[in-house]
């Protein structure tokens, strides 16, 4: 069987060239997540007889393979272009929340991961995930694309340090005309937006890699200075060693983490364990949830009643991503936003993730120098497809006021907290609130109003200080 015919890309409407520039594209918009995720976590995860870089590393490589994990199943079984690894917003809970904050050591915070996951598998397998999914309101579906948009923007405007942080006003326009950074990222989305503009295929890759040798060349010319534009532990590294020195010096063994949560298993505090089970099983729900919703409308995978057919088979990836992420050693698993990348060049099918995982793997040799690609280059993918993802407000009802509030706030809320559950949950309670006061409560489903209420007491839990 070949790959035309196992992942139906004819009727899919893509080629196989198609799924590889999509692959590669989505790889390089997250693979910064391989290095970003160890950052995170190890804040919280010391293993006694290794140093913090053997730490760095193993984690490093438990990333990969947890998300290639949750690829495979995504690529062969769900056969959908949706890339995944552990979530940023979940791991420093993991780190800053459980593990610093809450004194739970590092192994049981890895224990309430795995119950998590496997929550999540048990309901996935039920439908019980898929339907609570389609209660979502309409608006906030059509919504969730461009609130992703808005916060991808943010995200690539903040890396790129043309917005930053301001005491008086939380944010501000940063020094672009003499910021390197700025000037260069900027450039690279010029060069992006027009290549995409002219309709050529692997605008974003062509962009990203431009900006990327861009950078290199212009610190390694001495025009600007070590450590601006390229990560200066990289540059040191590969002087000192070499190429082949820093590859071979890889902490590969990762037993010290992998299995580390049967041991956290028998230290379980009962009522604190229950609370950090169900924040990550909340947040890790909705992020999942408005990901998929966003990314399959942008790539117009949604039926004509706004679901996404068989949501069961990309749910059920996510939760063994999970499960094998917490039996490694790494924290929560779930669809990235920034799949919408492949999506908009051009990926329609599994190949593009199987794609993806292909290079996570090719990666591991290369894991103490994968930074090598900036961020600031990388998160050019992010502002492009911010912009993109705008279009989805075109199918809001803005007179309608129960839609144009509910997706009102789904969009804004999103990026001013930083959460795409956050702005999911603002959108779907308001609709009933606006719904009822506008003398149409009968199409209100019970669902619905369930679902707002468990919203309300998680954003109660979650401002309330009851997990601090």
């Amino acid at each position: 069987m070949g790959l035309n015919s196992f992942f139906d890309l004819d009727d899919h409407d893509t080629d196989v060239n198609s799924e590889v520039i999509a692959g590669a594209t989505t790889f390089l918009a997250m693979a910064y997540i391989i290095v970003v995720n160890p950052t995170v976590l190890s804040n919280a995860i010391s293993i006694e007889g290794y140093t913090d870089p053997e730490v760095f590393q193993m984690i490093a490589i438990t990333t990969i393979l947890a998300s290639v994990a949750a690829m495979l199943v995504m690529a062969l079984y769900a056969n959908r272009p949706f890339g995944l690894a552990p979530g940023l917003g979940l791991n420093a809970f993991f780190a800053f929340t459980v593990v610093l904050g809450l004194g739970i050591p590092w192994q049981t915070a890895l224990a309430a991961v795995f119950v998590e996951g496997i929550i999540f598998i048990v309901l996935t397998a039920i439908g019980a995930r898929e339907y609570i999914i389609n209660l979502f309101p309409e608006p906030v579906k059509f919504a969730v694309g461009a609130g992703i948009g808005v916060f991808l923007l943010f995200i690539g405007l903040q890396e790129f340090q043309v917005i930053v942080n301001d005491d008086a006003t939380l944010v501000t326009l940063g020094s672009v005309g003499s910021n390197p950074v700025a000037i260069l990222g900027l450039s690279g989305v010029v060069l992006t937006l027009l290549l995409w503009a002219r309709g050529i295929t692997g605008s974003i890759i062509i962009g990203i890699l431009t900006t990327a040798i861009a950078g290199w060349g212009l610190t390694l010319g001495g025009v600007v200075d070590r450590g601006v534009l390229v990560n200066e532990s990289v540059l040191s590294a590969v002087e000192q060693q070499g190429v082949f020195g820093v590859i071979t010096g890889i902490q590969y063994d990762i037993t010290p983490l992998a299995g580390a949560f049967i041991d956290g298993l028998s230290r379980v505090e009962p009522l604190t364990f229950g609370f950090v089970v169900l924040t990550f099983f909340f947040v890790d729900f909705f992020d999942t949830a408005g990901t998929l919703i966003g990314i399959a409308q942008f790539g117009d995978f949604l039926d004509e009643n706004g679901e996404l057919p068989e949501m069961d088979k990309p749910l059920m990836a996510d939760a063994v991503g999970t499960t094998v992420g917490a039996m490694l050693g790494t924290s929560t698993v779930t669809t990235y936003i920034e799949s919408s990348t492949g999506v908009e060049a051009g990926g329609r099918t599994g190949l593009t993730t199987l794609v993806v995982a292909a290079l996570f793997l090719l990666m591991i040799p290369f894991v103490a120098i994968a930074s090598a690609i900036p961020s600031y280059a990388s998160f050019i993918a992010l502002v492009i497809v911010g912009v993109i993802m705008f279009e989805g407000v075109v199918d809001i009802d803005w007179r309608d006021p129960a839609w144009s509030i509910s997706a009102a706030l789904t969009i804004t809320i999103m990026p001013l907290t930083y959460s795409i559950a956050d702005g999911l949950a603002a959108g779907i309670i308001s609709y009933p609130l606006v719904k009822a006061a506008s003398g149409e409560a009968d199409e209100i489903r019970l669902g619905q109003w369930l679902l707002a209420a468990v919203l309300v007491v998680y954003f109660y839990v979650q401002t309330s200080g009851m997990l601090l």
